[in-house]
């Protein structure tokens, strides 16, 4: 997907309210998702960067607690999806990593982590899924997110 189709997925991607209820549910749902999949996924979910959910399902590992933060920061840092950005800076003909000026330690544009947007509101946290492939990861956000929306996938 290119930035415009990503820009569009995010902008129908957007909540009425966000609730700490509502984060263990979204949690749930992400989590059940890659149950009925046979996947094994590490979720992670923040509100005003105060963690309301993070569950590492059996077979993730300590790794996965680092790739959360990762994508969630650069989430935090630009209020896009980690694949948006990837794929911005991949448009500009280069990479996070080698033009971000960020510290790849800490921040990694790579797909997985999508930003809680509140309607009329904007930006509020963020939702973000470890432990499969990037795209896979980003997948599964999304497939999450638009469950619990009620949108079909």
């Amino acid at each position: 997907m290119n930035t415009e189709q990503l820009q569009q997925l995010e902008n129908e991607l957007v909540f009425e309210q966000f609730t700490n209820e509502e984060a263990l549910k979204l949690g749930m749902e992400l989590v059940n998702y890659a149950k009925e999949n046979g996947k094994s996924v590490a979720v992670h979910i923040e509100k005003n960067r105060l963690p309301l959910f993070t569950h590492l399902m059996d077979g993730t590992s300590e790794e996965n607690v680092k790739w959360l933060y990762r994508k969630k920061n650069v989430v935090d840092h630009y209020n896009h999806s980690t694949q948006f950005i990837a794929a911005r800076f991949e448009e500009m003909g280069t990479t996070h990593n080698e033009s971000s000026l960020l510290p790849i330690e800490e921040y990694q544009a790579v797909g997985g982590s999508l930003p809680i947007n509140i309607k009329g509101v904007g930006t509020i946290g963020s939702v973000t899924v470890a432990g499969l492939t990037p795209q896979m990861d980003h997948d599964y956000c999304v497939a999450g997110v638009k469950r619990f929306l009620e949108k079909d996938v």
